[in-house]
């Protein structure tokens, strides 16, 4: 299988089309098929919402600017992953899709307005975990993240059902999967 170079615009488009994907499989879903996870200490699709908005707000175009700015400190500001477990309890499903619709098609207008440069690309910041990264390993990460999320509310989804498919689990790789 030949992999796919990096192009920018895969990225964008990947970025762009992850609002509507969420919310053609969620929305007006039961509420048990949008708070059910995977067992303790995992997250429902609801939760996994909050998380990509939490993202959008605090951490990818906060640190493209880092990597890309002027200045010499080029550390990122370390992400809580859990930040959004607090944050949106009380809000419903569609104001999470309406505003994760929102802040990501403003973000990206943002990163369509920056003119990256194949200098730009190779240009460095410093993850507070992972060491020096660059911005193409970034933004290529960003995409994948939001495929890796799809996936994980897809198997959660799943594994609804994990039961009621009877002997066809044998078949469904999907109810195998973590």
């Amino acid at each position: 299988m030949e992999r796919a170079s990096f192009q920018l615009d895969d990225v964008t488009n990947i970025l762009a089309r992850t609002p509507k994907v969420l919310r053609q499989m969620l929305e007006g879903l039961p509420d048990a098929w949008i708070h059910c996870n995977e067992g303790e200490g995992t997250w429902s699709p609801f939760e996994v919402l909050g998380h990509l908005i939490h993202g959008e707000k605090t951490d990818w175009i906060q640190r493209i600017q880092i990597i890309v700015g002027d200045g010499d400190e080029k550390t990122f500001v370390p992400f809580d992953r859990t930040a959004h477990l607090h944050v949106n309890r009380h809000k419903s499903l569609e104001t999470l899709l309406d505003e994760f619709e929102a802040v990501r098609n403003k973000n990206v207008r943002t990163l369509k307005t920056m003119v990256l440069t194949e200098h730009d690309l190779n240009r460095t910041g410093k993850h507070p975990e992972l060491g020096v990264v660059t911005l193409r390993e970034l933004l290529a990460t960003w995409a994948v993240h939001d495929l890796s999320h799809v996936q994980q509310i897809v198997r959660v989804m799943a594994k609804h059902y994990h039961d009621e498919v009877g002997p066809w689990k044998a078949y469904l790789g999907i109810l195998q999967s973590k």
